[in-house]
């Protein structure tokens, strides 16, 4: 079997989803191609896996200080050339095309009548899921962005809809946990307000990814340059997480026990969102905007959500070869049993 497999490159979290993804696939024996758009080539990293992969421009969006701005999406779109890339793709010898959210791949799949399939969080939003912050834009953007003929929508918990645990790697569990010791990710954020918000927390390390790696004057603050390895490390042996709402990370600090402070993208309605569904689920904290506060209140509490999700790379890779049949409700059902919440009390650091 052949695939062709577009993958939406902005965040990190569709590009982990897909790591995992490939390992099932290639175990499978299955040969697929990869295409990678929403970044400038030289940005991605630790893409050994997926061997010899495509990046074209695509569509992205455009952010300032924790806040999207639709005026400098539309400003830094690049029509022509996403027409055109369109035009390019060639899906001739290929038994189907899957998107992750990826906007060519899913758009040429269209145009050329070829079946495409849809794997990712984003396709959760067909059903009713919690919701908020949403507006007719962002409503047509999310229907619009990657059409899919099918599609397997993601989310921590099914809401009693037809939809799947996340695509996350199995966990190695941590040789220690440092119950001190918080992982930042806040890409969408100015990372010099970052160390200057956390910098009156002496009693806790911090350990900032960015794509933008600043100095940090401040003993307890250390940032790094994004790193599949050195993050996935500093995850495992953190207390907790503070990050922007994606929807990837949050699966992973789940699976691993971790306590959750979010502060979703403004004007994001996927993130708001996820905030609201992590609040509703009870297995995490929120804050609207960087909150000095509700920081340090986050910091001494000890409550942790602990949630084993099943292989679902390998349920979907399975039903793909099986040829695609209806997820009935016993097939949904049977996943979902696979799935464990236990509450965890963390020690004192």
């Amino acid at each position: 079997m052949r695939i062709f497999y577009g993958v939406q490159g902005t965040g990190n979290g569709h590009i982990t989803r897909a790591r995992v993804m490939a390992k099932e696939l290639e175990s499978a024996g299955v040969e697929v191609t990869y295409q990678f758009t929403g970044r400038p080539p030289e940005k991605y990293f630790d893409m050994a896996v997926f061997r010899d992969y495509h990046v074209r421009t695509g569509l992205t969006f455009s952010s300032k200080n924790g806040q999207v701005s639709y005026t400098k999406t539309a400003i830094k779109s690049k029509p022509f050339s996403f027409f055109g890339d369109i035009k390019e793709l060639d899906f001739s010898g290929y038994d189907l095309v899957i998107s992750d959210f990826e906007p060519i791949t899913a758009w040429a799949a269209k145009f050329r009548q070829k079946k495409v399939l849809g794997i990712g969080h984003q396709y959760a939003f067909n059903y009713k899921i919690p919701r908020s912050g949403s507006d007719p834009l962002a409503g047509l953007i999310m229907k619009y962005f990657a059409p899919t003929d099918v599609s397997v929508g993601l989310h921590w918990h099914h809401f009693g809809q037809p939809i799947l645990p996340p695509i996350i790697a199995p966990p190695i569990k941590p040789d220690h946990i440092i119950y001190n010791k918080i992982v930042v990710y806040l890409p969408f954020e100015n990372p010099h307000d970052v160390i200057k918000l956390l910098s009156p927390f002496e009693g806790f390390q911090f350990d900032i990814y960015s794509p933008e790696v600043v100095a940090s004057k401040y003993p307890h603050i250390r940032c790094h340059p994004l790193s599949l390895e050195g993050f996935q490390s500093d995850l495992r042996s953190c207390a907790g997480i503070i990050s922007n709402a994606g929807f990837e990370l949050i699966g992973e600090a789940l699976q691993l026990g971790k306590k959750i402070l979010l502060k979703p993208l403004h004007s994001q309605m996927e993130q708001i969102s996820n905030a609201a569904a992590l609040q509703q689920l009870g297995y995490g904290h929120v804050m609207r905007d960087m909150d000095i506060e509700a920081i340090g209140h986050w910091l001494h509490d000890r409550h942790a959500v602990l949630v084993t999700y099943p292989n679902t790379a390998k349920i979907v890779v399975d039903w793909i070869l099986q040829g695609m049949p209806p997820m009935d409700t016993d097939f949904i059902e049977n996943v979902w049993n696979g799935v464990d919440v236990a509450k965890l009390q963390l020690p004192v650091s």
